[in-house]
């Protein structure tokens, strides 16, 4: 008698775990992806004198043709009428999906913007193990799709207006302040050249005490946020980690993808090098692989980032 009922514990206890399971999945994938959510966050960091700067940052849409409900939520952020647009990269994730970026971003005309570039701007998703993403930082694969880089970059700079900052820098006029920012090609491959900035922000001329200066990266890796603060970043925006895409209630990340600390993996947090601290935008990113149909625990985003002058 003592065995059945404990082997009908067994039974029933695993039943649960298989219903939660069911449950969580069905959640993840067929209702909290789409949970579109605009994230507002202000730091004060800019310079004594400078202008406040509302800055909608965007990441990781990986679109795909026939995703319309994030095209239509994207488009329909150029509501906001930000400052600026910060697009940390990403943004294809389909061989087609150029389709849904030019519908997603097409209302931002004529907003000032930048851009970077992540790995999945020139190739395209591969299946692969889900489980090995918990794994640690993912691999390059060899049979990866080469995308239309060329197009995307000519519809945000020739379109939209927009500045590519891979490996570079570069200066804006918003609302007749100028704004200074640098950026790097996708540090998760290894494209980010950081020995380049000194010299491209050298390139942009005296700056004015009261003139911000933002640093821009896909993959916020350490090298990336240390080297961004030793050059003088008030704020850094970086995308990439996905948030951890599947979290635990309550607790968070339990993996980023690159070796920013789990903590900081989604959010507006802080960074501190060499006796400086700035501000570290990290977006969870609105969109997945088309092969990882899933967010738990953490819904789809952009943020509305205003930054403030320094009291």
């Amino acid at each position: 008698m003592t065995s059945s009922r404990t082997t009908r514990s067994a039974l029933i206890a695993l039943g649960a775990v298989g219903a939660a399971g069911v449950a969580a999945a069905t959640w993840g994938i067929g209702i909290e992806r789409y949970l579109f959510t605009l994230r507002h966050a202000t730091a004060r960091s800019l310079p004594a004198g400078s202008r406040p700067l509302r800055i909608l940052h965007v990441s990781d849409a990986h679109m795909a043709p026939w995703q319309h409900r994030k095209q239509r939520w994207l488009a329909s952020l150029a509501e906001l009428r930000p400052d600026l647009v910060v697009n940390t990269g990403d943004n294809l994730g389909h061989e087609d999906g150029l389709e849904g970026v030019r519908a997603a971003f097409a209302p931002f005309a004529g907003t000032p913007g930048v851009f970077v570039h992540g790995s999945n701007d020139k190739f395209g998703p591969s299946p692969r193990n889900p489980f090995r993403y918990f794994m640690g930082p993912s691999a390059r694969s060899i049979t990866a799709p080469k995308l239309d880089t060329e197009a995307l970059d000519s519809f945000f700079t020739d379109d939209l207006g927009w500045v590519d900052l891979d490996n570079t820098a570069a200066t804006l006029q918003i609302a007749g302040s100028r704004v200074d920012l640098f950026g790097v090609d996708d540090a998760h491959r290894d494209w980010d050249e950081l020995d380049a900035l000194p010299a491209a922000i050298d390139a942009l001329g005296a700056r004015p005490a009261d003139v911000p200066i933002l640093g821009v990266t896909h993959a916020p890796y350490q090298r990336v946020l240390n080297s961004f603060t030793d050059l003088g970043a008030d704020a850094i925006l970086g995308g990439h980690t996905h948030g951890g895409q599947v979290c635990i209630p309550g607790f968070g990340a339990i993996v980023a993808n690159c070796d920013i600390p789990l903590k900081q993996a989604k959010g507006l947090s802080t960074w501190s090098h060499a006796g400086r601290t700035v501000p570290l935008n990290v977006s969870a990113g609105c969109g997945h692989s088309i092969y990882a149909p899933v967010r738990f625990a953490c819904r789809p985003e952009a943020t509305l980032l205003t930054l403030l002058p320094r009291t």
